[in-house]
């Protein structure tokens, strides 16, 4: 039987959306029938709190967690993943490959694979697939807002997938929850809702904006004796977008 979630109480995770967007993916696959494919992709834009939601998910299902880097050839993912399990690596590709698919059936764990764009970059998804083929494990990918278009020319792969979920911008229930997590808790300074609407509309739903304006909004509330701050309490204070400043010249 495949590992299912854990009871998880986190100070750092907050119970945001695309954390209960990525738990449902790897409970689809895990408690999928047997004939189904076994793999999903959870993607989205930069800053939407995709690796956050992914590292929930890994340590709630004890799946084996890697974050792939841009440097990486084939030889280095399986590296990762192989040091990721503990396993001592054997030289080639083809016996690494064995090594992984072994491990995984033995231990009954998922994997899980952030910023599998790059592995689509490096042309290395086949790796991916004979894992999964021979495994039969589930495998959840999280990649970029165009993570899905990528995969199409890989047809054998693309046609194994169960899942595609893509992560939604930050609600106010999300700005809520970070709030609590980053100033109210640590600090007791309340955030009323206007406010919390002015940082979402400026951070257009990406949560680690949010959180950069949330701390922006706690050191004016600290420096100035605030223990609430509303829109106008706010006032004229400049919030983060994410935009470089526009170009100054002088005369």
């Amino acid at each position: 039987m495949m590992q299912q979630s854990q009871t998880v109480n986190s100070p750092t995770v907050a119970p945001l959306r695309n954390v209960a967007l990525a738990d449902g993916v790897m409970r689809e696959l895990i408690e999928r029938p047997a004939h189904l494919p076994g793999m999903a992709a959870f993607f989205g834009p930069s800053g939407y709190g995709k690796t956050i939601a992914a590292s929930f998910v890994a340590t709630s299902y004890r799946a084996y967690y890697i974050e792939c880097k841009s440097t990486w050839t084939k030889k280095a993912i399986l590296l990762a993943i192989l040091k990721e399990m503990g396993v001592v690596p054997m030289p080639t590709i083809y016996q690494m490959v064995d090594q992984i698919a072994e491990q995984l059936m033995l231990s009954q764990r998922p994997l899980l694979i952030d910023e599998m764009d790059h592995i689509v970059e490096k042309k290395a998804v086949e790796l991916i697939r004979d894992i999964y083929e021979i495994s039969n494990t589930p495998i959840l990918m999280v990649g970029e807002e165009h993570f899905p278009a990528k995969l199409k020319r890989w047809e054998r792969f693309h046609n194994r997938m169960l899942v595609w979920q893509q992560a939604q911008p930050s609600d106010l229930s999300d700005a809520r929850e970070l709030a609590h997590l980053y100033v109210t808790e640590p600090d007791g300074i309340e955030i009323a809702d206007d406010l919390l609407d002015e940082v979402l509309r400026q951070s257009r739903g990406a949560a680690r904006r949010i959180v950069v304006n949330l701390e922006l909004i706690r050191k004016q509330a600290l420096r100035r004796g605030w223990t609430a701050v509303d829109l106008s309490t706010w006032g004229s204070g400049q919030l983060y977008t994410g935009d470089a400043p526009a170009r100054r010249t002088t005369v």
